[in-house]
């Protein structure tokens, strides 16, 4: 699979750790930055993992902060991600299983390092479920597309 990854510089020890076992496990990586951990801003990395996926040149992408949680929000900016926010192997699963999700975001500063790898492999391997769930997701790409919820 082709995977996409970027991190900010409290971001950048996992983005490291996580190449390696994205390569032990086969995996196409590109990696847009950071390459250290000298203080970044995070936009300036997460936004061209996220166009590298809505643009199908990455199957997925995984970007990295301190919390995950600003560099969620950059990656849900671009139209067709589903940007999600792990922190457990079970919110890793439902993110497959019920979003689709194609961008996952972690932080390092929350997630104990042996975590976030089962993390990874969880949600590298879960399938999307279909169903009910597609609908939802056409639901958001109707968001994305501006015909609803106009006010």
């Amino acid at each position: 699979m082709k995977i996409a990854i970027g991190s900010d510089h409290a971001g950048f020890h996992y983005k490291e750790a996580i190449k390696k076992l994205l390569a032990e496990l086969g995996h196409d990586i590109r990696d847009f930055g950071t390459d250290s951990d000298e203080s970044v801003d995070y936009p300036l990395f997460i936004r061209p993992v996220a166009e590298a996926v809505s643009r199908g040149e990455a199957e997925r992408g995984i970007v990295l902060g301190g919390s995950g949680n600003g560099e969620a929000i950059v990656a849900n900016k671009i139209r067709g991600v589903r940007c999600t926010l792990c922190w457990n192997e079970e919110t890793a699963e439902l993110a497959r299983r019920h979003n689709d999700a194609n961008v996952l975001s972690l932080g390092e500063r929350v997630i104990p390092r042996d975590k976030v790898l089962e993390i990874v492999r969880i949600w590298l391997s879960t399938p999307f479920d279909g169903g009910r769930h597609s609908r939802r997701i056409k639901q958001i790409e109707e968001i994305e597309s501006g015909l609803r919820g106009r006010s």
